[in-house]
């Protein structure tokens, strides 16, 4: 196996917990009513176009169209996506750091919208303590499709096989191990530091 040279961090349930249901357990107290919304109106599927580089403006026209009667609270997920982001994993964040204070060569990979991203990187300074990041709603591409691992790679200078990708998505795993680079899948801190011993790499 190549040895790491390079270290690449997801950001979201990475670093930073995230979770939609935060703000929308006090918008749609209702347990059912609020998968019912999640599930039909603000999906997965219609947030990911916002990290693929679609606006929100564009996605919020698209949802209230289908779903009039929603429309306060579609609008509501960008307005209250900074409570969906309420803390940073501080024991994953020291892991990060003490990888680049002791030399290594680190830069994040992420699923994530160009404006909420600004704001996440205003709120949480350590997202500027890397060498660089690929955001995909930059790029037009989102994990785990090939092309975003393929940027990233060219875009820092990375040899994929020496690359150590880190994410809390067994799909993003391995969408990183069909472009060459090694992965581990993110559960917490612990396993994490324990991932990166077995791997000879040191803080």
């Amino acid at each position: 196996m190549t040895e790491i040279r390079h270290i690449v961090f997801d950001i979201g349930r990475v670093l930073i917990h995230y979770d939609p249901s935060l703000p929308f357990s006090r918008l749609i107290p209702d347990a059912e009513e609020r998968k019912w919304f999640f599930d039909n109106v603000c999906t997965h599927d219609w947030n990911i176009e916002q990290d693929r580089g679609r606006t929100w403006e564009e996605a919020e026209a698209l949802a209230i169209a289908q779903h009039p009667h929603h429309a306060e609270n579609i609008r509501n997920f960008r307005r209250y996506w900074h409570e969906m982001v309420p803390h940073a994993y501080d024991d994953s964040v020291a892991i990060m750091i003490g990888l680049i204070e002791s030399g290594h060569d680190v830069t994040m990979l992420t699923n994530f919208a160009t404006d909420t991203f600004a704001e996440a990187r205003q709120r949480f300074d350590f997202l500027n303590r890397p060498r660089g990041v690929t955001i995909s709603g930059e790029v037009g591409m989102i994990k785990p499709d090939r092309g975003i691992y393929d940027y990233h790679v060219a875009a820092f200078g990375l040899e994929p096989a020496a690359t150590l990708f880190i994410d809390d998505s067994p799909k993003n795993v391995d969408g990183a191990k069909a472009a060459g680079w090694q992965a581990v899948l993110f559960i917490d801190a612990k396993t994490l530091g324990a991932d990166l011993d077995r791997l000879g790499i040191r803080a």
